[in-house]
């Protein structure tokens, strides 16, 4: 995959897109503005985000968002904000494309990064069917740079993951998936 500074991403093994609208650095921080346009049935797994609240609003279909234990459907115009730390998920429960808007306050650069190496990998065969790449210092950086974090017993392994993103970091890993998927 050759990197480009298009402002729409696509996941080809999710079948996923997202289009940046507004970035952290675009709004001084404030912000990082996306839509997303997931397939029936696509969406991400049960995490949490340290330092930044999740905005989701409905643009076109129905969102399923889970969060504070209980699962919503949202429909077009409406919202659901999920504070920071909260555990949350979402998927389209819609029979076609559901279309989205995530803001995350305050902005978050590391965010914006990690959607596009995440999308990048995906692009050039390095994850699995699932989603998920398939090398573990390629998930640390992922989940450092976003700031996100594990729920449940799987939160048991943050410490490790923590230290994988160190090594990632030392064995010039971030840097190689910042040079190939995010420089403009």
């Amino acid at each position: 995959m050759t990197v480009t500074n298009t402002r729409t991403i696509y996941h080809p093994v999710q079948r996923d897109s997202a289009t940046y609208i507004r970035t952290a650095a675009e709004t001084g921080g404030e912000c990082t503005l996306l839509v997303l346009e997931v397939e029936p049935g696509g969406g991400n797994q049960l995490h949490r985000h340290k330092t930044y609240t999740e905005r989701f609003t409905v643009l076109d279909g129905v969102l399923g968002v889970e969060a504070a234990g209980k699962q919503q459907l949202l429909r077009t115009g409406e919202s659901l904000l999920v504070p920071i730390g909260g555990a949350h998920r979402f998927f389209s429960a819609s029979e076609s494309r559901t279309r989205f808007q995530v803001e995350l306050r305050p902005g978050h650069a590391g965010f914006e990064q990690a959607l596009r190496i995440g999308y990048g990998l995906a692009g050039d065969g390095l994850v699995n069917a699932a989603g998920i790449p398939k090398r573990i210092l390629d998930i640390a950086v992922l989940l450092e740079l976003s700031d996100m974090g594990f729920v449940g017993p799987m939160a048991l392994l943050e410490p490790l993951f923590r230290l994988l993103a160190k090594l990632a970091r030392r064995r010039g890993v971030l840097q190689a998936l910042l040079a190939r998927y995010c420089a403009t």
